[in-house]
């Protein structure tokens, strides 16, 4: 597979998985860069293409955790204070995407990269692969997380 290929079919989603740990568009842009640089140079060891998206979402995970290492805390942005969305029903959907991002935010690391990849349509197998638990502990956990970000949102905490 061409790389530009992959970069046009992954750019994207790579750079909302990365936009998901940091909360912050430039260091999302920085880092979603470095992964396609380190796809680049490692194209040519990849030996089965079928999985191709796991690899690059393993190389987006690792980049971020990496980067987050170095930085030796994460900064999350609370931004209730500026949108308090008071009826989430009658809210606009930019609104609701942005309450619910607010919402993922909140969340402990762990449960961010999962829902993050999750809401990349990364298959529950492959998210286990990704961060390194049970196929078993990914399914709980993804449904663990939809009710707590359920209650969030129609809690507007």
């Amino acid at each position: 597979m061409e790389f530009e290929n992959l970069y046009k079919m992954y750019s994207q989603k790579i750079f909302r998985v990365c936009l998901g740990y940091f909360n912050d568009v430039d260091k999302a842009k920085d880092v979603t860069q470095d992964v396609f640089i380190n796809v680049f140079e490692n194209l040519k060891t990849l030996k089965h293409y079928e999985n191709v998206s796991g690899w690059i979402y393993r190389i987006a995970s690792n980049k971020c955790l990496r980067q987050i290492e170095n930085e030796k805390r994460i900064q999350l942005v609370d931004h209730y204070d500026v949108f308090k969305i008071e009826d989430i029903e009658n809210s606009t959907k930019e609104e609701r995407f942005i309450k619910l991002h607010q919402c993922i935010s909140s969340l402990p690391e762990i449960d961010r990269i999962i829902i993050g990849l999750y809401l990349e349509d990364l298959s529950q197998k492959d998210i286990a692969e990704v961060v390194g638990l049970s196929h078993a502990n990914i399914r709980v956990r993804v449904h663990r997380i939809k009710e707590v970000l359920t209650e969030k949102m129609q809690h507007n905490e």
